[in-house]
């Protein structure tokens, strides 16, 4: 009997690539691909796939995170991403794969090959155990508990960035650039995304495509005409729209 096998990557190239490529293995059948995240949801918990190909970033900033915790059932799940900033470690051992854009098709023939010996194991008792550790996991991480690090991926590492050296983040596109004393790390997340993981006292949003850490401000600004600028330590300048204004005067105690 063929694995249902759904398909949920924003890019369309992506789910492309990953059903021609499924197309070769007459053991694999995909039932639905998807674009956006919702709406596969919705097809999971209806057809409930033997086996998932997931995006860990999706469009209108959805994360892996927000489905899996609203699954009704256990699929395997295979995370495929260009970007592994999230927590790599829970990933690995929680998945049945990690598959890094861009893979090779051996890669691939690889992962597929997993899937259907995880299959052949007494209904994957170990693997139910593991995700079901994985969800436990998920929905006991507080939305309230700041991160104290950020993972970024640089080549073939995974650096883990304290939030104390963080002096600033700007958007760029749909990447986010943060800088520290010594270095810019680009990383494939919101600022809107940013600010909600860095839930602490040390730093404010102070613009659509600004965040910055109080600890590194040198002074406040005032143009002539009435606008703020936050002088970072660095001599680095950021105006304070007027949409954020408020929230930093109460944060920053003026």
């Amino acid at each position: 009997m063929k694995m249902k096998v759904i398909l949920v990557d924003d890019e369309e190239l992506a789910l492309k690539r990953l059903e021609l490529l499924l197309k070769e293995r007459k053991e694999f059948e995909v039932v639905g691909k998807f674009k956006d995240g919702y709406e596969a949801l919705k097809e999971i918990n209806t057809n409930k796939p033997d086996l998932l190909f997931l995006d860990v970033n999706l469009d209108r900033n959805i994360v892996a995170f927000d489905l899996i915790k609203k699954f009704t059932c256990n699929p395997l799940i295979v995370f495929v991403t260009a970007y592994d900033e999230h927590a790599v470690k829970a990933f690995e051992y929680y998945a049945l794969d990690f598959l890094l854009k861009p893979y090779k098709d051996d890669r691939f023939e690889r992962t597929l090959d997993r899937a259907l010996e995880q299959q052949s194991i007494q209904k994957n008792e170990d693997y139910y155990q593991r995700i079901s550790g994985f969800l436990d996991y998920v929905k006991t991480q507080s939305d309230s508990t700041p991160k104290r690090k950020i993972p970024v991926r640089t080549g073939y590492k995974v650096q883990l960035i304290s939030v104390d050296k963080i002096k600033y983040i700007t958007a760029s596109g749909y990447y986010s650039e943060i800088f520290t004393d010594d270095k810019k790390y680009v990383l494939r997340e919101s600022i809107k995304n940013l600010i909600e993981q860095l839930k602490s006292g040390s730093f404010a949003r102070i613009h659509r495509s600004t965040i910055i850490n109080f600890d590194f401000i040198d002074e406040l600004v005032y143009s002539n005409y009435g606008e703020l600028d936050v002088k970072m330590l660095d001599k680095k300048l950021f105006r304070v729209s007027k949409g954020f204004k408020k929230d930093f005067f109460e944060r920053i105690g003026i």
